[in-house]
């Protein structure tokens, strides 16, 4: 599935078989997603770890696609990781580093970005322990991750940048839970992603019915959108009209 951040819609979908691999047709995923938007540029790609192949790098490099993925931190990176120099901190129990980095299965070096989240100010911190250095009292202090750009961008914008994409975890959600995208499977697989099309349709369909109708914003000092979830539309609008209640005897 891609993603539209700014208007919170699905630029394209694909169903895959379940032991399909994240990077498997991934550039022909890429070109269908780029031909559903026209003429519309995408400035910045923003995936998770299984992206983050050496070929698809290169196709997106070619093409001037500029990108954030995370990495799966195997034993090179968890030693580039302790190696690093210049570890700042950003945030209260969050630091950053950038360093060059070329994995074994990529064709040149290119722009890390190391996040390590302390363990003892995070009651739930992001990233994962360096299984290869866990016996090493600094590594059990935190939970670490990492990011691989060709931006040239200061570290922390392209730490917050990469941030914005956990927020397709919301559509998802609401696919789930407000359009039931996990809760059919036809006996044809085709007859499966037909469905699954129609539901995306109607989701951007729903999507911009909130933008275009629904802009509704709470707070006087400093107002902010509202973004009602389609189960609360339904509610309010499509399910019923009105609703029955009783006041001491009487049915309103």
């Amino acid at each position: 599935m891609a993603f539209i951040s700014d208007t919170r819609m699905i630029a394209n979908c694909w169903l895959r078989p379940g032991n399909t691999s994240y990077s498997n047709h991934v550039q022909a995923f890429l070109e269908s997603t780029l031909q559903n938007l026209g003429n519309k540029r995408v400035s910045l790609l923003r995936a998770d770890s299984g992206f983050s192949d050496n070929s698809f790098l290169d196709h997106l490099e070619e093409q001037g696609l500029n990108y954030i993925f995370a990495l799966k931190e195997n034993t090179c990176l968890q030693k580039a990781l302790i190696d690093a120099q210049g570890w700042w901190l950003i945030d209260e129990g969050i630091d950053l580093v950038s360093f060059e980095y070329q994995a074994p299965s990529w064709s040149r070096p290119r722009r890390v970005i190391g996040i390590r989240q302390d363990t003892q100010r995070w009651e739930d911190p992001k990233g994962k322990t360096l299984s290869l250095f866990s016996d090493q009292e600094q590594c059990q202090q935190y939970r670490f991750s990492t990011l691989v750009t060709d931006l040239t961008l200061p570290t922390q914008e392209v730490w917050r940048s990469y941030r914005g994409r956990t927020d397709c975890e919301n559509r998802i959600k609401e696919l789930k839970y407000d359009f039931g995208v996990d809760g059919f499977c036809m006996n044809e697989f085709w007859a499966t992603e037909a469905s699954m099309n129609l539901v995306m349709t109607a989701y951007n369909l729903m999507s911009l019915f909130r933008h275009a109708a629904l802009r509704s914003t709470v707070g006087k000092v400093q107002p902010k959108q509202v973004r009602h979830t389609p189960n609360t539309l339904r509610y309010k609008l499509f399910a019923k009209a009105v609703f029955i209640t009783r006041t001491g005897r009487k049915t309103t």
